[in-house]
């Protein structure tokens, strides 16, 4: 019977999910923002819903767990994605990387040895709480510029703040896809 109602529950999540990605394959720029630059909005919410999606309802133990001694936490994983696009709000934004007074988002970024320790033993809340802090900060960053900001090039830098953008919104599609072999193996 349980067998049952697990299959019959994961068919429905499948149906669901189905019908929402037909329902949203498109890239828009949502309105307040120049063309370019709300595409790629459009993008980054979409991953971000669906990385959201993967673990919000992830207990203590899966948000901790660790596949391996080289591996990294779910939960750190999503500080990760929280950091990497808090650096590119200061180097696109502020021409500037961390300081010394921001530790916690240099752990973040580079995770390792020093992220797998640092960052346990909260609820997969904490993380998300984090990330939505930062993509609120990122929207309302990207809406006060236009496509001409977004085509030129980062102060000091060879690549564009489009690429940088590309860059933080790459990273979270790689990052999805470990978060997702991960609960996977949890499962298992």
């Amino acid at each position: 019977m349980k067998k049952q109602i697990k299959y019959i529950s994961a068919s429905l999540v499948l149906l669901f999910l189905c019908n929402f990605s037909v329902n949203a394959q498109k890239i828009e720029a949502p309105k307040g923002y120049d063309t370019q630059i709300g595409n790629v909005v459009s993008m980054l919410e979409d991953l971000k819903s669906r990385v959201t999606r993967s673990v919000s309802r992830l207990s203590q133990e899966e948000t901790d767990f660790l596949l391996d001694e080289n591996a990294n936490r779910i939960g750190a994983m999503i500080y990760h994605l929280a950091a990497t696009e808090k650096y590119y709000q200061l180097y696109t934004f502020e021409n500037r990387g961390f300081n010394k007074d921001e530790k916690a988002w240099e752990t973040a970024l580079g995770l390792g040895d020093n992220g797998r320790e640092a960052f346990i033993n909260k609820p997969i809340s904490y993380y998300l709480d984090i990330w939505n802090e930062v993509r609120n900060e990122t929207l309302r960053l990207l809406k006060t510029k236009d496509d001409a900001w977004f085509t030129s090039d980062v102060k000091g830098s060879s690549m564009n703040n489009h690429w940088a953008w590309y860059h933080v919104m790459e990273h979270q599609a790689n990052h999805m896809g470990q978060i997702r072999l991960i609960i996977k193996r949890i499962d298992n």
